[in-house]
């Protein structure tokens, strides 16, 4: 079964396609490819963003700019002249969190919150919050409407779901009822808590206070205070990211490698957007290794290695290429196995291949060739 093949330049033209996310497991490539569509997208006219969460910094050593910041900044460089604009950041967790809170919160509750040491954990360790932020970021980036286009890399999670599930689980953990009654200590006075909970809940905070210690334990009634006023826009903006997400005009281009664990990583993945009813554009297979030279198989190319081995000793590089060229065969074939368990499963899937660079990208040049690729130039 042969599956269709994915259009890029068509979706990169189409000025209905708003919002590109690039999802998959970590090590596939997702840095590369949103580089290498928003660059492309860029050059066929788009004013296009791209936001990665790459903390290696590769992205801006391939634009030509010493370092990313929290904010996106225009791609500018010699003999470069794109019929659109291309603009380039870098999530900074902490400080998408903290921009957030001194936007929402007040001055007040804002500058308890940021110097509460409860905070500044959760701000930069709390499970979801880099997926949630970086939606957050997302967010903004389309409330200013200064692009027509903005291209996602998502954060480098061991699974690709979590992307989709932060904000909930998020959402979910700062308003369990753990933290809730934690905060109860701030809001309400001592009899209060007595008549509402009675002796247990002063059992229960003293033995939060042996295991957490008791200046934590004070830290988190203070943080959940002063976060509570904010509490209802921070899951109003999660929502409207999310509804943002599953619109007509988000594309997602689900990426993955030629390898099992990613494989089956994005065929979750591609269940799951087809359950909840969003926009799959098609999948990127990233490093795949095709062979040119197709008539001769691996066999053919092993047994002539052995021959000339047996009959001409003069001739190692000869038997050294034909042995290489039917490793590259059978690693082939293995890939082949693989996409075709995947379009099995998942017939109507539009699939882009790109073969595997000789070397790694680190420029403009690089990214262009990664767009030929994915647009099958």
């Amino acid at each position: 079964m042969t599956s269709p093949k994915l259009q890029v330049d068509k979706l990169l033209d189409d000025q209905d396609t708003k919002v590109i996310v690039c999802c998959g497991s970590g090590g596939v490539g997702k840095t590369t490819s949103a580089a290498a569509l928003a660059l492309r997208a860029a050059e066929r006219g788009r004013q296009t963003v791209v936001l990665t969460i790459d903390p290696a910094r590769r992205l801006a050593q391939a634009l030509g700019l010493k370092e990313l910041g929290n904010h996106p900044r225009q791609v500018q460089l010699p003999d470069w002249e794109p019929a659109g604009e291309l603009w380039a950041m870098m999530l900074d967790m902490r400080r998408t969190f903290d921009d957030m809170v001194l936007t929402h919160a007040g001055k007040e509750r804002a500058e308890q919150l940021l110097a509460n040491p409860f905070y500044q954990t959760i701000s930069t360790s709390f499970s979801g919050t880099q997926e949630y932020m970086a939606m957050e970021k997302l967010g903004q980036l389309a409330a200013t409407g200064e692009w027509d286009l903005i291209v996602v890399d998502t954060p480098p999670s061991r699974s690709a779901l979590d992307f989709l599930d932060a904000p909930q689980r998020l959402s979910s953990a700062l308003d369990s009822r753990l933290l809730r009654m934690l905060a109860a200590p701030a809001r309400a006075s001592g009899r209060g808590i007595r008549k509402l909970v009675g002796t247990g809940f002063t059992l229960f905070t003293k033995a939060i206070s042996t295991i957490l210690g008791g200046q934590l334990l004070t830290d988190a009634s203070a943080f959940m205070q002063a976060f509570d006023s904010m509490f209802g826009g921070f899951r109003e903006r999660a929502e409207k990211t999310a509804k943002l997400l599953s619109s007509p005009g988000t594309a997602f281009l689900v990426v993955a490698a030629p390898e099992p664990d990613a494989l089956r990583e994005a065929g979750y993945f591609v269940d799951r957007l087809d359950g909840e009813d969003m926009p799959l554009a098609g999948l990127i297979v990233n490093r795949t290794h095709p062979v040119l030279a197709k008539k001769l198989t691996a066999n053919k190319a092993l047994a002539a290695a052995e021959s000339l081995e047996r009959e001409d000793s003069a001739a190692p590089s000869t038997s050294a290429m034909l042995r290489i060229h039917a490793d590259r065969v059978e690693q082939a074939n293995r890939e082949q196995r693989l996409l075709a368990r995947f379009t099995r499963a998942h017939p109507i899937v539009s699939i882009a291949r790109v073969p595997a660079m000789a070397r790694d990208v680190h420029d403009v040049a690089g990214l262009r060739a990664i767009g030929d690729r994915l647009a099958g130039d």
